[in-house]
């Protein structure tokens, strides 16, 4: 049993995922010409500022931040960071900041996926995510996909939820 888990772990953890990780963000970097990198000044200038719309359903640019970067930021940025170090050492830091810098062509992608994808609710209120975006973007024959990652979503927060919390 240990050695299977072993190897499904130097398969998941290994090389394959590394590429797929840096190549997805790397791919949608260059399709959205960096500008994740290239509106770093007008996104400041938005935070601090804010926007003049203030419409029904509208949020401050703060606001938004905000409740991106609680839902986005977890101890496994916190404890991750400091086992990398401890791990890896210095140079782990490098490949934190190179995964990140086109991490933030996946990350603006999902976001720009959630919102375009949403849905309304009988009282108003919208419900999105990846399991709306993947059933309602990519098609009725795709709604197993949208279900299972929910599904793998639920047992996340069951097996490891608590757990990371708890011994971080």
């Amino acid at each position: 049993m240990a050695d299977a888990i072993q190897t499904v772990n130097a398969w998941v953890w290994g090389p394959a995922m590394l590429g797929l990780l840096l190549g997805t963000g790397l791919y949608l970097s260059l399709g959205l010409r960096f500008m994740t990198l290239r509106r770093i000044p007008a996104g400041f200038r938005l935070l601090f500022r804010g926007s003049t719309g203030r419409g029904q359903g509208d949020i401050s640019p703060f606001s938004a931040l905000m409740t991106s970067l609680s839902a986005t930021i977890g101890t496994g940025n916190i404890a991750g960071v400091a086992t990398a170090i401890a791990l890896g050492g210095p140079g782990a830091l490098f490949w934190m900041w190179m995964t990140a810098l086109v991490g933030m062509a996946t990350k603006y992608a999902e976001a720009v996926c959630a919102v375009r994808f949403r849905e309304r609710d009988a009282q108003g209120n919208f419900s999105g995510g990846p399991m709306y975006y993947i059933r309602n973007g990519m098609g009725k024959k795709w709604a197993w996909l949208g279900g299972l990652f929910a599904s793998f979503g639920i047992l996340a927060g069951w097996g490891t939820g608590a757990s990371i919390q708890a011994n971080s």
